[in-house]
C-alpha cells in the first residue's frame, strides 16, 4: 500500500456514515447478541479459540451479521477475503479460491471467505463454492437477511453452522447511541449534544432492532440540527420524528416474516390461545394475506391437532372458508375470525399421527400378506378358501367381534393412541377394552401358545421364542418400563427447563448422560457442563464424547468433593442458564451446602430444574407381599422393623423430603415450584436383586435382624423365593420434580412455563 492508498482510506473511514464509523472492532466492543455471543457460548469460544468452522450469519438488518465477520477477520490468524455476493460473480469465487490455495501451499495458511448477502448467489455460483467449503480450502462466513434453510444452497448449509441473530433488546439500541455520543474519534465525543430522553425512547421504538436505523438516524439529526446560543445541538422530540420517519413493516409474503407469523398463529390455535390467534390473524390481514392461505392451514390444523376430540372443527372451518368465498372481503373477515376462535377454543387431540407411524411400518418392513379370512371371497372362494373364517361384526352384539384385521406379522401393533379429550375421550376405553380382547382371542386361538399366560405369570417371556417376534417385542415393551420411565423423566425434566438455542447448562450428577446428550441436542448454540459421579463416569462421558466436533463436545468437569470445587477451573463469571439434574441432592449429605453452591452459579434469570427420588417414600418390600401369605404377628414386626429404616435423622438418605428442599431454598431467596409424582411400574424381581436385599451385608438384612428372630427372618426369605422370586411386581415410585427461580424473577419464569 502507497502513500496514495493509505490517504484515500484515511478519507473514506473518516467520510463514511457514522453507522460504519461505530461498528465493533472486538467481541469486547459488541453490543447485544449475547445469546450466541455471551460468556461460555461456543461462537465466542470458538473466534477466541480462532478454530471457527463455515458458518452463516442469519437475521434482521442492522443486527451485527457483518460487524462479527470484520471482528473474526480483526482476531484471526487466517488470511480473511470479503466479497458481496450482489457485485461478485463466479469468476470473484475463483479468485478467492487461487488465492487460498497459494497461501495454504506456501504459508500453511487457512483462509476465511467471507461472503455477504449470501443469498443472493443463483445456483451456480453456490454450487462453485462448494467443494472449496467442503475439502476445507476456505473456511466459509455467510451473512443473509433471509432463511438459509429456503435461500442458501441445502448442501452449503449442511456444512455451515447456522447462527441466528436477533433485532436488539431495548437496552441494546440504547447502550451504542452513548457510545456514538462518547466516542471522540468515531462518533459524537468532540461535540457538545444533548439528546433529550424522549427523543432517545422514540428512535429505540422506531428503529425496532436495528442499530444501523439508529445511528442513521442520530447522524441525520446532529447534521440537520444548529447549535443554540450555548454552542450545544440540542435533539428534542421533534427533530427526532423528523429524522426517523416510521417503523418499517416486516411482512414478505415470500420472506421469512410470512413463514414465521402464519408459524406463530398456528402454535397459538395449537396452543389454545385465543387472544394471540387474533392478534396473529389480524397481523396477517392487515399486512395484506390471502385469506385462502390461512384458511388452508387452518383446515390442516382441525385435522392435525384437533382431529376426534372434536369432529366438528374441519366442518366449521370448511363452512368458514366457503362462506368467505362467498361473500369475499371485507365481510369476509367474519368467518375468518370465527374459524381461528373456534379452532383456538376447541379440544385438541393429534392421534391421527397414528396414520403416519403405520406410513413408517410400511417403509421398514416387508409388505405381509392379507389374512385369509379378511381376502375378498367373490374371486378365489371355491380354489383358494378366500374369505374363509371372517366373521361378519353386524351379526353379533354391539356389532363387534374379537378377530384380527391386521396381518400376522404385526398383530398387537398400536398405532392409534386416543386422547382423553372430548369427544375422543369416550372412544379411549372403547378401544382399549376392544384391544385387550383382541389380545385375548389371539390366545384362545393359541397363535401365542404359552407366551401370554407367561406374560401373566412371570417375565419368563424373555427367554421364550414365540413364532411371531413382532408380538414378542410388544410383550416385552408392556412388561419392561425402565427405559421408558427414564425417558419420561429426561423429558420432563427439559419440559420444565425449557432451555433455549444458546443457553449455557450444567447438569449435575451426570451419570450415564441421560440429560447431558438431550442438553447439547437443545442448545447447539450454548455449551453444556457436565458434573459425573467419578473419575469412571467421567472418562465414559469423555469417551462418548469423542464423535462430536470439539467445539461441540460437552465440558466434562473433573468430580471433587463439592461442586464449588469441580467448577474451580471454570471463570468466576460464567454463570448457567439452566442447572438440571437427576438424583444429585439424595446422597449429598448436607444439602443446604449443595444448594448453596447451586444456586452461586446460577444466573440471575437462571432456573434450577431437579427432578429427585424421595427414599423417604420409596417402596416397602413388607407391601409386596399378599398378607394372607405370613401371620398377622409376622407381618406387623416385619413393617416395623422396616419403617424404623425410614425414621433415621442422623441418615441424610432418608431424613428429608421435598418439602424440606423447598424451605431450604425459598431461604435462599428462590420462587419454588413442586411436582410430585407417585407412579407403579412392573419390576422384574431377579435373583440378583433378591440376593440384594438378604445377603449378609446387607443394610436392609441388618436392620431386620435388629428386630426379627432368625427363624421370622428365614420365613420372610423363603415367602419371597415361593412367592416372588422371578415375578413382575408393581413397583411405587416417589418423585419429586423441582423448578426455582430467583424470587425476583419468578413471574416471568411462570409465564413461559405456561407457553
Amino acid at each position: 500500500m502507497d502513500l496514495f492508498d493509505h490517504h484515500r482510506q484515511a478519507v473514506v473511514a473518516a467520510e463514511a456514515p457514522l453507522a460504519a464509523r461505530m461498528r465493533p472492532r472486538n467481541l469486547d466492543e459488541f453490543v447485544g447478541q449475547s445469546a450466541i455471543l455471551g460468556e461460555g457460548r461456543l461462537l465466542r469460544r470458538a473466534i477466541q479459540a480462532d478454530q471457527l468452522s463455515s458458518v452463516i450469519f442469519y437475521g434482521p438488518p442492522g443486527t451485527g451479521k457483518t460487524t462479527l465477520a470484520q471482528i473474526i477477520a480483526n482476531t484471526t490468524q487466517a488470511h480473511f477475503i470479503a466479497i458481496n455476493a450482489v457485485l461478485a460473480g463466479v469468476q470473484a469465487i475463483r479468485d478467492a479460491i487461487a488465492t487460498a490455495q497459494e497461501r495454504r501451499g506456501l504459508y500453511q495458511q487457512r483462509t476465511i471467505l467471507f461472503v455477504d448477502e449470501v443469498h443472493r448467489f443463483n445456483k451456480s455460483q453456490q454450487d462453485a463454492l462448494l467443494p472449496w467449503v467442503e475439502n476445507g480450502t476456505v473456511i466459509l462466513i455467510g451473512a443473509t437477511t433471509e432463511n438459509p434453510y429456503f435461500e442458501v444452497n441445502k448442501a452449503l448449509v449442511s456444512r455451515s453452522r447456522i447462527f441466528q441473530l436477533k433485532t436488539l433488546e431495548p437496552d441494546d439500541l440504547r447502550q451504542i447511541v452513548h457510545l456514538a455520543l462518547m466516542d471522540p474519534d468515531r462518533g459524537y465525543g468532540q461535540r457538545s449534544i444533548h439528546l433529550e430522553e424522549a427523543a432517545l425512547e422514540h428512535w429505540v421504538n422506531v428503529a425496532n432492532g436495528d442499530a444501523r436505523a439508529l445511528l442513521n438516524a442520530l447522524e441525520l439529526a446532529v447534521s440537520t440540527t444548529p447549535k443554540n446560543d450555548q454552542g450545544v445541538i440540542q435533539i428534542s422530540l421533534a427533530v427526532a420524528e423528523e429524522s426517523i420517519q416510521r417503523r418499517a413493516v416486516l411482512y414478505d409474503k415470500e420472506g421469512d416474516a410470512h413463514f414465521d407469523t402464519i408459524s406463530a398463529f398456528i402454535k397459538s390455535l395449537r396452543g389454545s390461545d385465543p387472544d394471540a390467534a387474533m392478534y396473529w390473524l389480524a397481523r396477517m390481514v392487515y399486512a395484506g394475506e390471502d385469506p385462502r392461505f390461512i384458511f388452508r392451514r387452518m383446515l390442516i390444523l382441525a385435522g392435525e391437532d384437533v382431529g376426534l376430540a372434536d369432529p366438528n372443527a374441519v366442518v366449521v372451518v370448511n363452512a368458514c372458508a366457503a362462506a368467505f368465498d362467498r361473500i369475499g372481503l371485507p365481510e369476509g373477515r367474519y368467518p375468518l375470525a370465527q374459524a381461528a376462535l373456534y379452532l383456538a377454543t376447541c379440544l385438541k387431540s393429534n392421534s391421527v399421527m397414528g396414520f403416519f407411524d403405520a406410513l413408517a411400518t410400511i417403509e421398514r418392513e416387508r409388505e405381509a400378506d392379507v389374512p385369509n379370512p379378511l381376502r375378498d371371497p367373490s374371486r378365489d372362494k371355491e380354489g383358494f378358501g378366500h374369505g374363509a373364517g371372517y366373521l361378519y361384526p353386524h351379526a353379533y352384539r354391539d356389532h363387534w367381534v374379537a378377530q384380527q384385521y391386521l396381518p400376522t406379522g404385526l398383530q398387537g401393533k398400536v398405532f392409534y393412541q386416543p386422547s382423553n379429550q372430548g369427544h375422543e375421550a369416550h372412544i379411549a376405553e372403547t378401544v382399549a377394552r376392544r384391544r385387550e380382547a383382541q389380545l385375548a382371542a389371539m390366545v384362545e386361538a393359541g397363535s401365542i401358545g404359552e407366551v401370554a399366560g407367561a406374560m401373566a405369570r412371570s417375565m419368563e417371556v424373555l427367554s421364550t421364542s414365540p413364532a411371531d417376534p413382532e408380538l414378542d417385542r410388544w410383550l416385552q415393551r408392556t412388561l419392561s418400563q425402565t427405559g421408558e420411565t427414564l425417558g419420561q423423566i429426561r423429558d420432563r425434566v427439559f419440559a420444565i427447563a425449557q432451555p433455549q438455542r444458546h443457553h449455557v447448562i450444567l447438569d449435575l450428577n451426570a451419570g450415564t448422560g441421560l440429560l447431558t446428550w438431550e442438553a447439547v441436542r437443545q442448545v447447539p448454540e450454548g455449551g453444556v457442563y457436565a458434573l459425573p459421579q467419578d473419575t469412571e463416569t467421567a472418562q465414559a462421558l469423555l469417551e462418548q464424547a469423542q464423535a462430536l466436533p470439539e467445539v461441540n463436545r460437552p465440558i466434562v468437569l473433573s468430580p471433587q468433593d463439592s461442586l464449588s470445587l469441580s467448577l474451580n477451573s471454570l471463570p468466576s463469571t460464567l454463570k448457567f442458564d439452566r442447572i438440571i439434574g437427576r438424583n444429585y441432592l439424595m446422597n449429598r449429605a448436607d444439602k443446604a451446602e449443595a444448594l448453596g453452591e447451586i444456586a452461586a452459579r446460577l444466573a440471575p434469570t437462571g432456573w434450577l430444574v431437579l427432578a429427585e427420588s424421595v427414599p423417604r417414600h420409596a417402596q416397602r418390600l413388607y407391601q409386596l407381599v399378599d398378607r394372607t401369605w405370613l401371620s398377622t404377628k409376622l407381618h406387623n414386626q416385619w413393617r416395623k422393623a422396616e419403617e424404623q429404616i425410614y425414621q433415621q435423622t442422623e441418615n441424610p438418605k432418608v431424613n428429608w423430603d421435598e418439602n424440606d428442599l423447598k424451605q431450604l431454598l425459598e431461604q435462599m431467596g428462590f420462587h419454588v415450584q413442586l411436582d410430585i409424582t407417585v407412579s407403579e411400574t412392573q419390576t422384574y424381581l431377579s435373583p440378583a436383586l433378591f440376593d440384594r436385599w438378604f445377603s449378609p451385608t446387607s443394610h436392609y438384612l441388618q436392620y431386620l435382624q435388629a428386630e426379627l428372630s432368625t427363624t421370622a427372618i428365614r420365613q420372610i426369605r423363603q415367602l419371597f423365593s415361593d412367592h416372588l422370586l422371578h415375578q413382575m411386581v408393581f413397583w411405587r415410585s416417589h418423585l419429586v420434580y423441582l423448578s426455582a427461580t430467583r424470587r425476583e424473577n419468578s413471574s416471568n419464569a411462570q409465564s413461559r412455563r405456561s407457553i
